[in-house]
């Protein structure tokens, strides 16, 4: 049985407490996250929230924002980035568009294969920019539509360039600090 869109909001109206995805007309029930992947996305977030507000470049999220996509899947990425020009106000309920930028941390129980191909869906979407930040590994991977994925490790620096002109985040500034 596939599932609709507002099959969707019901179930999320009776599960609050639940946080979800709607792909291909299946609800996916997103588990937490552990604490470094957590961490490692609230820093993300943060270096671009940090960037993009003071400079009014557009809006950023974490990953309870939904985007309906234009295939009709509800997907919510870890953190987005939209220009401005696309969403001149924040909606009340889901983003009707594909972020221009999405990030995926990968947790304990995350495939890294499914990550990717999470990614490779928001970038045939409309999605300019995929990062997957993998703790575990310490390795960013950058994708661009039709290119092979950049491998970033901890001595290389994260830019994007077209979206976000000037900005740029050491790979080691990523990963959660150890406090000795």
């Amino acid at each position: 049985m596939s599932l609709t869109l507002e099959d969707f909001e019901k179930m999320q109206q009776q599960h609050p407490d639940y946080r979800m995805e709607l792909v291909k007309g299946n609800i996916i029930v997103m588990s937490p996250s552990g604490y470094e992947s957590d961490e490692v996305a609230a820093e993300m977030v943060a270096q671009l929230r940090n960037w993009v507000r003071p400079r009014k470049l557009g809006r950023t999220a974490a990953s309870s924002a939904g985007f309906r996509l234009p295939n009709s899947d509800l997907r919510a990425p870890d953190a987005s980035f939209v220009l401005a020009e696309r969403l001149r106000r924040s909606p009340k309920s889901f983003a009707q568009l594909a972020p221009d930028l999405t990030v995926e941390v990968k947790s304990p129980s995350d495939n890294l294969e499914d990550l990717r191909a999470k990614i490779q869906e928001f970038l045939s979407l409309g999605t300019k920019v995929g990062i997957l930040l993998n703790p575990d590994e310490r390795i960013v991977e950058v994708y661009n539509l039709g290119q092979e994925a950049i491998i970033l490790r901890d001595s290389d620096i994260l830019t994007v360039p077209d979206l976000l002109p000037g900005w740029e985040v050491p790979i080691a500034d990523f990963w959660p600090l150890e406090f000795d």
